[in-house]
């Protein structure tokens, strides 16, 4: 594949207009590129109960079909930033485009639960290559005067694709089978590595240091693992057995070294002394609480739609729909105003009404209408989302040093990946849920209840850490003439933070 490629070229200024028929081209790679990531981590959750049925899966089953994902991308995706910027950020969104849309045909036919789950690593892997590369290609490709243009419209029609994937996803498990959730992703794939080969410039970062933080990586990736598989394997196999005290040993020890390596090694993929800044820190850390909150219960609201409630997948998929409208709505009017008076009150309220509405969530049960129980709970959940995501990302951005702009929305990302990856493990575990309880409608319920309750108090606890750590005061993420701020953009429900739009563009997703 690489060889075929164009060599890596860096031009000495991006010259790419967006009216131009050339800008379009971009537009559409990267949009069909980073859509495929995105729409997947929606589906997939409408499509777990027909592959709990199909392939006779328990909640760890399921748990492990969204984590393998989970764990490879958060993992992996600044390594993928690095790579890009180092060896070309079209050639390595090309070799993520064909990687994801290999995995995805190997999760379309996989034929039971353990080669699914691996599957869907190598799934993660393609979209740690794939997801840091589309707004880097505009970052790099477009003339500064229509930056903001250009990622707006990337935000836009990703805020689409969002929209329409539960209805279309919904549709394909319904009328079909949940294989073809993956299978779909081949045709696009085609399309994204045949417009990229023929209108994306290459371009790269010749400023970046020698050396990858491959150890990094490694280390990360056996961390997580390790702790993962004790949180998910340990109801079944017993806290006190050899192999889950054996995989939580390893974690521990993978996590530590990982740390250890990132403070000696002299090209980090995280860098430790961002962290220096307490405003990071701690927008980082509400990131963790509110991103926790939102992974471990969309996981759990799937599955008491269409287990408990009833709901077909295409209904349960329609279920969300208000949430992403919202977001599309107010999440601009967000950013906005975080930048006019600061984000602490934003990030305060957003976490505080978004746990709410979780709260709310405790009253959908069999026999609830949608208008009723529904509506009013995800309606409540989408306000707090959107008053909460553009304005935590304007934080982490404010707080970063300019050198460090794009590996700060990088590590922003990688965050609340590893939160919706923990919580996905916690929270069933906490709830009561395990083996085959989402299918006792009875069971899963009463775990349900317990699971939401425990969401909606770490995102309030998110927006209590807000109001303790954020600075208060207008912030204004730095920007070159004439281009909009960040908050211009827009991120569906499952999507990780907004990114910043006119720094450099290492590492983020």
């Amino acid at each position: 594949m690489m060889a075929g490629m164009a060599e890596v070229a860096d031009p000495p200024a991006a010259a790419v207009r967006f009216d131009g028929p050339k800008g379009r081209w971009i537009l559409l790679a990267t949009v069909l590129g980073s859509g495929m990531a995105m729409l997947d981590a929606t589906v997939v959750n409408l499509a777990l109960p027909r592959m709990g049925e199909d392939l006779d899966a328990g909640v760890a089953g399921l748990q492990w079909i969204l984590n393998g994902y989970l764990l490879a991308l958060a993992s992996l995706i600044l390594l993928g930033g690095s790579l890009g910027d180092r060896y070309g950020r079209r050639r390595v969104f090309l070799v993520g485009v064909v990687w994801f849309a290999a995995a995805s045909l190997l999760c379309g036919i996989a034929p039971n639960t353990e080669l699914l789950v691996a599957a869907r690593v190598l799934q993660g892997v393609g979209g740690a290559l794939l997801t840091p590369g589309s707004l880097a290609i505009i970052q790099a490709s477009f003339v500064p005067a229509d930056r903001g243009r250009a990622i707006g419209a990337w935000s836009a029609l990703g805020g689409i694709a969002t929209a329409v994937g539960p209805f279309l996803g919904g549709y394909l498990v319904d009328a079909a089978s949940w294989h073809w959730i993956f299978l779909l992703n081949l045709p696009v794939a085609a399309v994204v590595v045949l417009v990229t080969l023929a209108h994306v410039p290459e371009t790269s970062d010749p400023s970046m240091a020698e050396g990858l933080d491959l150890s990094g990586a490694v280390l990360g990736a056996l961390g997580l693992a390790g702790v993962t598989y004790a949180l998910v394997e340990g109801p079944e196999a017993g806290w006190t057995s050899v192999t889950i005290l054996g995989a939580a040993a390893v974690g521990v020890i993978g996590l530590v070294s990982f740390v250890l390596n990132e403070q000696r090694s002299p090209h980090p993929m995280l860098p430790l002394d961002m962290f220096a800044s307490i405003q990071f820190t701690s927008a980082n850390a509400v990131t963790f609480a509110v991103y926790g909150a939102l992974g471990g219960a969309l996981f759990l609201l799937g599955l008491q739609l269409q287990q408990v409630v009833g709901y077909t997948p295409l209904a349960a998929g329609a279920a969300f729909f208000p949430v992403t409208i919202i977001m599309l709505v107010l999440s601009q009017r967000a950013g906005a105003l975080a930048t006019r008076i600061g984000p602490r009150l934003p990030m305060t309220l957003g976490p505080i009404v978004a746990g709410l509405g979780l709260a709310l969530m405790t009253r959908i049960d069999a026999g609830g209408t949608y208008l009723g129980e529904v509506l009013p709970a995800v309606g409540v959940f989408g306000l707090g989302l959107a008053l909460t995501v553009a304005p935590l990302t304007t934080a982490v951005l404010a707080a970063a040093d300019d050198r460090h702009a794009g590996i700060a929305s990088g590590v922003n990302n990688a965050v609340a990946r590893v939160a919706g990856l923990l919580a996905i493990s916690v929270l069933p575990v906490a709830a009561g849920i395990s083996g085959a309880d989402y299918r006792d409608p009875d069971a899963f319920a009463r775990g349900f209840d317990r699971g939401v309750t425990m969401a909606a108090v770490l995102a309030v606890f998110g927006g209590v850490l807000a109001w303790l750590t954020i600075r208060g005061g207008g912030l204004a993420a730095g920007t070159e003439a004439g281009e909009p701020q960040a908050h211009d953009a827009h991120c569906g429900i499952d999507a990780p933070p907004l990114q910043e739009t006119t720094r450099p563009a290492r590492g983020r997703a």
